[in-house]
């Protein structure tokens, strides 16, 4: 085992405790908003509040880090955030619980950040894929644990939030007490949004498309299955299955990504996703049926956003691929802050199935742009493209920008 993995394990374990922390209070969030007699549009508004908080961390936590250190911005984020959790049972008002998952996102963005730049320091050219891989095995197994921690205890009492907040307490101790000297913090500065829609329109229409799907998914997903009346249990598998599905199909569809033209691939990609929501719509519901389908949907949505960052880079010289990061993840997350807010409008007016019409609408709206935006360019031929590099809308640019690397150099290395 190298260095970088050795020293990489236990900032591991405690990203697979803050994720099943996070995971627990996002789905526990949308049973309890139920009970609590919070309708879908108001709900909306609080899962749009981690998105809106996560896109402003994403642009302070930098200048937090340069000012006080890796180690205290990490410390007091996530004690905030450890803090926050146990307030939304003693508060149940709907302005409170908004405001507090403002604070979350925000907390949990500066977090990664910080996380990100140690594992980027325990990583060099020969590990640094299989450390970001590894990254993102651990962040998906930890949002799927999460879903089962949820069985535990009654949803309607405190116990659930309590324990989501020892677990995140608890995944300090194995970073802060095992981290290296803090690494020197340095990003670089981000593409203006112009130049990168110059760039690749596709791209950048694509993962700001994208944001409103995952901000749906994630952020209203517990909620859906809530409306129509799944219990506890269910609600916790059928949003396990999700992550699931998107961790399964990342390697297959991204191993066609480097072999035929990416646009036709998203275009196949999201086709299936939108076929598979529009027939979730349409049938009766079946509980079978559903994890079926929510499988491939989730399967289909996760690894889009590797493919269009993928794509974007095609069209981008080396030098101004890290750059596009940081352009690329503020695009992707003003359309997660939307995607809660249409879908608990359209859940609260036209019934909780307006869930799924959400998604197919979008999805299939992403295929037909994709088919336009062939008619308008020649692809690059596929010995030229940029490597797929697995990410997802999860991480923050320090991630992408190194997922960016990932990609020069393996560029690099076909050149040679």
């Amino acid at each position: 085992m190298s260095i970088g993995l050795k020293n990489s394990w236990p900032l591991f374990v405690g990203m697979l405790m803050l994720m099943m922390g996070n995971g627990l209070q996002g789905t526990l969030l949308g049973v309890r908003g139920g009970i609590e007699g919070f309708n879908p549009n108001i709900m909306s508004w609080v899962m749009a509040g981690y998105f809106i908080g996560f896109l402003g961390g994403s642009r302070l936590a930098p200048l937090m880090i340069r000012r006080v250190g890796h180690v205290r911005v990490f410390a007091a984020l996530a004690s905030l955030i450890s803090a926050c959790f146990v307030l939304f049972p003693v508060f149940a008002i709907e302005f409170v619980w908004f405001l507090l998952r403002i604070i979350i996102g925000f907390c949990f963005s500066g977090v990664y950040v910080v996380s990100e730049s140690w594992l980027n320091d325990f990583s060099d050219n020969k590990n640094r894929g299989k450390i970001l891989s590894i990254y993102l095995i651990i962040q998906t197994l930890g949002l799927v644990l999460a879903q089962f921690v949820l069985n535990f205890a009654d949803v309607s009492g405190y116990t659930l939030f309590i324990v989501a907040s020892v677990i995140l307490s608890l995944s300090f101790a194995p970073i802060l007490l095992t981290v290296t000297p803090a690494p020197p913090f340095e990003t670089t500065k981000p593409m203006g949004l112009k130049n990168l829609y110059k760039a690749s329109p596709l791209g950048v229409v694509g993962l700001f498309i994208l944001g409103a799907i995952f901000g749906a998914i994630f952020g209203m997903t517990a909620i859906f299955g809530s409306e129509i009346g799944m219990s506890v249990p269910e609600i916790s598998i059928f949003v396990a299955t999700i992550y699931f599905g998107g961790l399964l199909f990342q390697m297959p569809i991204g191993w066609l990504s480097d072999r035929i033209d990416r646009r036709f691939l998203i275009i196949f990609v999201s086709t299936i996703g939108g076929f598979c929501s529009i027939l979730l719509f349409v049938i009766s519901y079946n509980y079978v049926v559903y994890l079926i389908f929510i499988f491939f949907i989730g399967g289909m949505v996760n690894p889009l956003y590797s493919l269009f960052i993928a794509y974007t880079n095609d069209f981008l010289e080396h030098d101004d691929m890290a750059a596009a990061a940081g352009g690329l993840v503020f695009i992707n997350g003003l359309g997660a802050i939307i995607g809660p807010l249409a879908v608990g409008f359209l859940m609260s007016n036209f019934g909780p199935d307006a869930f799924f019409v959400y998604l197919g609408g979008i999805l299939i709206l992403i295929s037909i742009y994709a088919l336009y935006r062939k008619t308008q360019r020649e692809a690059p031929a596929v010995s030229e493209t940029s490597s797929y590099t697995t990410i997802t809308p999860s991480l923050t640019p320090v991630a992408v920008e190194v997922a960016q690397e990932i990609a020069i150099e393996a560029a690099l290395d076909d050149d040679d």
